[in-house]
């Protein structure tokens, strides 16, 4: 049964979701402050965290990038957040920190259902099957999802590992915004089609690499991005 955090003010919200969630074989925990949502995150060690982003002490965006700032304790912890913002501005802001999913405020609980599914598929480590050419410089133990940079461990979200796998997967191939987008379903349509270019600046970023001498990711311009990692 997967172990799913809630770190949510509202109390009511928080028992029905506890309810929804048991019928679809996941046991939900409920912390109402950010606080005690920490100390629950090493008690069960959560497959996934809903993260609201309106809370007490701090909100959603600090405790998301302090999660990401700490891998070592939290590791690659899958985080959807829960926001009343409709923004897509907002929202990006959120995948920018490292966020797996948004969900606005006021949501189907059969499309949070959905949502959670398709993170804990994406991040789960038998999905990972993919062959992958070696890379100078990159050194990627897809058992362990750990990624090696010159010898150096990187910390890449969800979202970033699963990019980098793409592109490794398919080297020398342009692939176009769309094409990202419908390979890393899970973010909806409209959010992640305009933060494409967010997340290949954040990996990119993460690989200290520079769209002006790529050592990695090269932008086609008026098409895409293609991965240029020399091979072994």
């Amino acid at each position: 049964m997967k172990q799913i955090l809630i770190i949510d003010d509202d109390e009511k919200l928080g028992k029905l979701l506890v309810q929804y969630l048991e019928r679809y074989d996941m046991q939900a925990h409920v912390a109402i402050t950010p606080s005690k949502g920490f100390e629950m995150i090493k008690q069960i060690k959560p497959d996934l965290l809903i993260l609201d982003v309106m809370l007490p002490e701090k909100d959603g965006f600090e405790i998301c990038r302090e999660i990401r700032a700490k891998s070592s304790i939290f590791g690659q912890l899958p985080i959807l957040m829960l926001t009343a913002h409709a923004e897509v501005t907002d929202r990006i802001v959120g995948l920018e920190l490292g966020a797996d999913d948004y969900l606005p405020k006021p949501f189907e609980p059969r499309e949070l259902v959905a949502r959670i599914h398709n993170i804990l598929r994406r991040s789960s480590d038998d999905n990972i099957v993919r062959e992958i050419k070696p890379v100078i410089g990159l050194d990627v133990d897809t058992s362990r999802r750990e990624v090696k940079l010159d010898g150096s461990m990187l910390d890449l979200t969800t979202m970033e590992y699963e990019l980098l796998i793409l592109f490794m997967q398919f080297p020398n191939k342009t692939f176009t915004r769309d094409e990202l987008m419908n390979r890393l379903r899970g973010i909806d349509a409209e959010l992640f089609s305009r933060a494409v270019d967010t997340l290949v600046s954040r990996l990119r970023h993460k690989l200290k690499d520079t769209s002006k001498t790529p050592r990695f990711i090269k932008t086609v311009w008026g098409r895409g991005y293609t991965f240029v990692g020399e091979q072994l």
